[in-house]
């Protein structure tokens, strides 16, 4: 039994990790806060193809990154970060200043 579970352990494909990410615009003082599997993908639909919010204050820089093990928990701290609707709270995240 015991080598059942290790076979299965070892074709158990690894999960992907998820990454909260926060994008500032290079046109306005402002930010953008989402969750991915990769976040510089995104950073380069959110400069040519998105046309909503971030369409209108491009270009956008990758300003912050952090990585999680679960989607769900990226979506937690994706959350936790729009829930500030501050500014000054996300340029405190992002320079190092406040952990989530």
């Amino acid at each position: 039994m015991q080598v059942r579970v290790l076979l299965a352990e070892l074709t158990t494909p690894p999960t992907l990790p998820f990454f909260l990410y926060i994008l500032k615009s290079g046109s306005a003082n402002r930010f953008y806060v989402g969750s991915s599997e990769d976040p510089k993908r995104r950073l380069s639909y959110h400069n040519s193809i998105e046309k909503g919010f971030t369409a209108r204050y491009r270009p956008w820089a990758l300003v912050y990154t952090r990585e999680f093990e679960t989607k769900h928990e990226a979506l937690a701290a994706e959350r936790k970060v729009k829930a500030w609707k501050s500014a000054k709270m996300i340029e405190r995240l992002v320079s190092g200043k406040h952990m989530l």
